[in-house]
């Protein structure tokens, strides 16, 4: 029987909430926005708490207003923020928008992305501490894994007991799988299982976000069935070279562009043929990928609080990729592992 893993309290307290409505008013007012409309389920549930399923259904939309200061009073005329950047989408029916924006001459919509971003990217002890328990299970879950997969399972029978496995550990729900095996590597890292059976001489990838209180984890593992090719072990070890590259390069005040050319040197000096993901890693928090990326061009600054992925991958051989992914958080001195890093060498299951 597996024990669990101690939990951190779910959900939290007020002044949380608090703090998050404080810190967002104050970025309102130095940007000019008096009345903040949000319309998605990870910005409503950061300022309200409300975590629940029922946003799988689009029947009802529901929005949330931060006022400028205080609760929610009628201001007009104002200058309305509504998230309208990159990584952002509205959650409202186009029709409702366009009524909304016609019942109301007199205030000015305004792009309130950059608030929502700055406020999003740095997590709290609290919520930091909900990531740390999702990497912890699943790294658990990782470590041991060649106890209950082995050559001769259907990938779908693979994902399966990973799901299960990570539910029995504690956590709360697997809603990304990805991944595969193939001889010597796979080729396509975003699938969903298929039927085929896996033999020796297989690269297994599993890269997953599992969810606790609402938090997610996001890496990946790979493990060879027998045996592995030097191709497949030369690779594996670049990739991982190149992770730790990135770990040394994300400190505090850095930049994610910084972060992309410390792993991207390493994969290139180990032989990649290639990358055409365009980044290598990104934000994590209460969505799968969150801002910032590590992308040639992104000169986000890196500050204690972020939690990021370090995600390098390389094509290694035609039809063959190997990609490695580990999540860190940045504490004041430099970074720090969420996820028990990953071994050094390419894992070998059955030997």
């Amino acid at each position: 029987m597996v024990e669990a893993r101690p939990e951190p309290p779910r959900g939290f307290p007020q002044a949380e909430y608090e703090a998050r409505t404080a810190r967002a008013q104050a970025m309102m007012a130095e940007a000019g926005i008096d009345l903040l409309l949000l319309t998605t389920e990870p910005e409503f549930r950061y300022f309200s708490g409300f975590l629940t399923q029922f946003w799988q259904s689009p029947t009802r939309p529901w929005f949330l207003l931060v006022p400028a200061s205080g609760k929610p009073v009628a201001a007009a005329p104002a200058r309305i923020g509504l998230p309208m950047g990159p990584e952002t989408h509205l959650r409202m029916p186009l029709a409702d928008h366009a009524r909304l924006r016609a019942a109301l001459p007199d205030h000015e919509f305004v792009d309130a992305e950059p608030v929502v971003r700055e406020l999003r990217m740095v997590k709290s002890p609290a919520e930091i501490a909900k990531i740390a328990h999702i990497c912890a299970i699943v790294s658990d879950v990782f470590e041991a894994l060649p106890d209950f997969v082995g050559a001769g399972m259907s990938e779908a029978e693979i994902f399966r007991a990973f799901r299960i496995e990570c539910l029995k550990r504690g956590a709360d729900d697997v809603p990304y799988l990805v991944g595969g095996a193939a001889p010597g590597g796979v080729a396509d890292i975003i699938s969903p299982p298929s039927a085929r059976r896996t033999e020796t001489g297989d690269v297994l990838m599993l890269d997953t976000g599992a969810v606790f209180d609402g938090y997610y984890c996001d890496f990946d593992r790979n493990y060879a069935f027998g045996w592995a090719d030097d191709a497949a072990r030369r690779a594996y070890a670049t990739v991982r070279e190149a992770m730790e590259a990135g770990f040394d390069a994300a400190r505090p005040g850095a930049t994610c562009a910084d972060i992309f050319r410390a792993m991207q040197d390493v994969l290139e000096q180990g032989g990649a043929q290639g990358n055409d993901v365009g980044r290598i890693g990104h934000g994590l928090g209460m969505q799968l990928t969150e801002w910032p990326s590590h992308t040639a061009t992104d000169r986000t600054v890196v500050r204690p609080g972020m939690v990021l992925t370090l995600e390098p991958g390389m094509n290694f051989a035609q039809g063959r990729i190997m990609v490695l992914e580990e999540n860190i958080v940045i504490r004041d001195d430099g970074p720090e592992y969420l996820t028990r890093p990953a071994p050094r060498e390419l894992p070998v299951i059955g030997t």
